[in-house]
């Protein structure tokens, strides 16, 4: 496994960055679902060197298209808030009422929300460290702060 690793993993990335469009953490993580793959099924690799190669070219574009399904099928992320308009000297009032607002919206939400919320937005953790850290998946993770984060936003546009 470590010498497939070290003849493809070079081209099999750079690959992966043109599927990605660039974005490196992405390729990274697809060309480690490939290799995971290709550990799963060891058995099945070509042993010369161009059919290995092409079976895990062929195994990269697969777990590629199946993110790219995966991603497409997750709801879309919401804001919290409007952040266009920040309070000026005069806003005191609307400030308080805000924030109380705020404090009531959190307050409603489900313990795990609540943690999510916290780990991520107010220790600056990401999804993964999150996830790490509670002993959830990440995509546990993204779907509770998707949930949260909606359930403030409808909590506060009602009380506005």
């Amino acid at each position: 496994m470590a010498e497939l690793h070290a003849e493809h993993s070079g081209p099999l990335l750079n690959f992966l960055l043109g599927l990605t469009n660039g974005e490196r953490h992405a390729a990274e993580d697809l060309l480690q679902e490939t290799m995971i793959r290709a550990w799963r099924y060891l058995d099945r690799v070509p042993e010369d060197h161009e059919g290995s190669r092409r079976w895990l070219f062929t195994v990269a574009r697969r777990v590629t298209i199946d993110a790219v399904r995966m991603r497409q099928v997750r709801p879309a992320e919401t804001n919290l808030l409007d952040l266009t308009r920040m309070p000026t000297a005069d806003d005191t009032t609307d400030t308080v009422v805000a924030a109380d607002s705020l404090r009531r919206a959190v307050g409603s939400l489900s313990d795990a929300h609540r943690t999510i919320l916290s780990e991520l937005y107010f220790r600056g953790r990401s999804a993964r460290e999150t996830a790490t850290r509670l002993g959830v998946p990440v995509g546990t993770v993204k779907s509770r702060a998707h949930y949260a984060l909606r359930t403030l936003r409808d909590a506060l546009v009602l009380t506005a």
